[in-house]
């Protein structure tokens, strides 16, 4: 009879989210708002480091939309940047909205082209479904979407569609 104990699979590849101090609720935020999502264990730090003290929160594991993800306390090192961005699929105006009004209502800010940051500086594509049809077709069609898409904050489905149609 094996003695070990039983150690939860780690993913192959998890992504890993630098946060001042507010991993967890991030990732609470991240898991209460998009579908596939779920809160994992919450670690706390065994001794003093240079953002924090022994008992703080230093990672947290979730997962967003299917993808793995790992928060960590890490302190004002580093910041965020559109370098790195969340693509959501949506396939319709309310899911877009319900998305776009969550990251934005929260403390977030509005950018271009369907992009948003939320207010821990992750940026976020809103993307509708119809959009990338759109350029994924090629050609006319996905010229119109795009120069539609660029004068666009938050996407308007209805317009994109019409762009597509010509």
């Amino acid at each position: 009879m094996s003695t070990t104990a039983h150690t939860p699979a780690v993913a192959k590849n998890t992504i890993c989210l630098w946060f001042e101090r507010d991993a967890e609720a991030a990732a609470r935020f991240y898991t209460a708002t998009f579908p596939d999502s779920v809160m994992g264990a919450v670690h706390l730090a065994p001794s003093d480091y240079p953002s924090g003290k022994a008992g703080d929160v230093l990672t947290v594991e979730f997962t967003v939309a299917g993808i793995p993800c790992l928060g960590l306390n890490g302190g004002p090192a580093f910041r965020h940047s559109e370098a790195f961005s969340f693509q959501i699929a949506t396939d319709d105006q309310e899911e877009t909205d319900r998305y776009w009004n969550a990251i934005v209502g929260n403390g977030g800010q509005e950018s271009a082209c369907g992009w948003c940051r939320d207010r821990w500086g992750i940026s976020w594509q809103i993307t509708p479904r119809v959009l990338i049809e759109a350029m994924m077709a090629g050609g006319a069609e996905a010229k119109r979407a795009f120069e539609a898409m660029m004068t666009m904050r938050k996407i308007d489905v209805a317009a994109i569609a019409a762009a597509r149609r010509g």
